[in-house]
């Protein structure tokens, strides 16, 4: 077959149609895809300054107090530090999910039997707010990084085992045929063409799972450590009602948020991911 593997055959035609003019991966700068957000974000912190100037309010700060807050704890080195313990600990606990969470989906989703035995638990603790794990993991870990961890581990492997179970269940079955007729078929099968249909509906619940993780992280790091973002922002409450410094931690939590969210987008421009996106125009 001229060197192509039949893995390759399945999805050389959902490749190339994914690479046609038109298509929603041609490369290029989209200047007004950039121009827009910046024009709202913009607006946001005008209509912020006014807001805070006409309501005479003295303790919620200005856009201006917010930022000589950032260069206040760039001056004391406060600010690195925090960012650094944040990003350390959603590393660890969103990894670990990651790797426990779409092996387990994936063969949940192919063998019926094992989503009828292990589903119903994944739905009983799925529910359950990794806020009410607090104190458990404080219990079991004390005021350490393994406690954060633990939550957003928690926070982060259900919304990704479900949608690595949701991504094998809604795939073309056309995929798996055409596999089959060139010979593929178990681990083989499983890793060259399944793997490869579900990527980009696990990288929308690898994304949904790391806002979930970041969002816990903060809340963790108000009760169960003394440092990351969560902690400077109850600190600076605690402290002198630093409410500037205050929203500084929250503002620089809503862009790491949006970085990440950015770099885990960008796992769509591979290859193996891409072709999944074939039916689109």
């Amino acid at each position: 077959m001229n060197g192509i593997t039949p893995a390759e055959a399945v999805v050389e035609g959902a490749r190339a149609k994914s690479a046609r003019p038109g298509s929603t991966h041609a490369k290029g700068v989209d200047w007004l895809g950039w121009a827009l957000p910046c024009g709202v974000g913009v607006v946001f912190l005008v209509i912020w300054d006014l807001a805070v100037r006409f309501s005479g309010s003295d303790l919620f700060p200005t856009p201006l107090d917010v930022a000589k807050g950032i260069v206040e704890l760039v001056e004391h080195g406060l600010l690195f530090k925090y960012v650094v313990a944040s990003l350390f600990r959603v590393s660890w606990g969103f990894a670990l999910a990651t790797v426990i969470g779409v092996p387990a989906g994936l063969l949940l989703g192919w063998y019926g039997r094992a989503a009828q035995a292990f589903n119903p638990m994944i739905q009983i603790f799925r529910p359950i707010s990794p806020i009410a794990w607090i104190p458990v993991a404080i219990l079991w870990f004390g005021v350490s990084d393994a406690a954060p961890v633990f939550l957003i581990f928690l926070a982060s492997v259900f919304p990704i085992t479900v949608s690595s179970m949701a991504a094998v269940r809604n795939m073309q079955p056309v995929y798996v045929r055409a596999a089959q007729n060139f010979g593929l078929s178990g681990w083989e099968l499983f890793r060259q063409v399944i793997f490869r249909a579900c990527l980009p509906q696990i990288i929308t619940g690898l994304r949904i799972a790391l806002g979930v993780a970041w969002l816990v992280v903060v809340a963790a790091e108000m009760i169960a450590v003394n440092s990351g973002l969560g902690y400077l922002i109850i600190d600076a409450r605690n402290a002198g009602k630093r409410y500037d410094l205050v929203v500084a931690g929250m503002l620089m939590i809503g862009l790491i948020g949006l970085g990440l969210d950015v770099l885990v987008r960008r796992l769509e421009n591979f290859d193996e991911v891409r072709w999944g996106y074939a039916n689109r125009g």
